[in-house]
């Protein structure tokens, strides 16, 4: 993949914020790798912990972004940005449903289940899966119903990152398509998005790729990737 290091502006310390949402059954330390990263650019990170497996999404949502944001309740913070892992780009796509952002600058998802994924219709069923991803987890089906579904189109700056490989192969065969071992390449892709670009890594861990991180903060500075697919 193309370096991009040579491509991205340091800012202005703190002027700008980014706030970090993980994903279903991990934790903001999933997330260390990134902010680090994106912190070495001048950007105040938020990196957010919220319960995934205890609560249904709007709940979280409301919850934890809110709390986020008022970290971010400061003169100075001129735009304030998210990068999200998984179902936490589900979590912002449903607060924007709900609340403005006003001065919400660009959003980047990482590997979202935006369409839902099949995963869950075909594992919802088991205890085990309810043990293991909560009231959350049963909402990101793939039917029209589901929670990513009914959310329809995106109106805010949005790029999305899908990645093309699997850690999971016998997830994978549930998964029609390419995909990450969770989330197929298609279903990844959500309407109104500004930008998309697959990357050659896995569901679990391609919030801690260099490369990953470098994209998703051209898009916060830019509005596109390099060579992302322009819509």
């Amino acid at each position: 993949m193309e370096n991009l290091k040579h491509k991205l502006k340091i800012i202005e310390q703190d002027s700008e914020a980014i706030i970090l949402l993980h994903g279903l059954a991990r934790s903001r330390f999933s997330m260390n790798k990134a902010g680090k990263l994106l912190a070495a650019y001048g950007y105040k990170i938020i990196n957010v912990h919220y319960p995934s497996r205890k609560r249904a999404i709007e709940s979280l949502a409301l919850e934890y972004i809110a709390q986020a944001l008022a970290e971010c309740d400061s003169e100075q913070i001129e735009k304030i940005h998210f990068l999200t892992h998984s179902m936490g780009g589900i979590l912002i796509r449903y607060y924007l449903s709900a609340k403005p952002i006003a001065k919400l600058g660009h959003v980047v998802m990482l590997a979202p289940p935006s369409q839902g994924s099949e995963i869950v219709d075909r594992l919802a069923g088991w205890p085990l899966f309810y043990l293991l991803n909560g009231p959350a987890g049963l909402q990101l089906g793939t039917d029209k119903d589901s929670l990513p579904n009914a959310l329809g189109p995106v109106n805010f700056p949005v790029g999305v990152i899908a990645g093309d490989r699997s850690v999971n192969p016998l997830l994978s065969l549930l998964i029609p398509g390419v995909n990450d071992g969770k989330v197929s390449v298609n279903r990844a892709r959500v309407a109104g998005m500004q930008d998309f670009i697959v990357v050659p890594y896995s569901h679990p861990f391609i919030m801690q790729r260099e490369p990953a991180v470098e994209q998703a903060l051209y898009f916060i500075q830019q509005g596109c990737f390099a060579n992302g697919l322009r819509r």
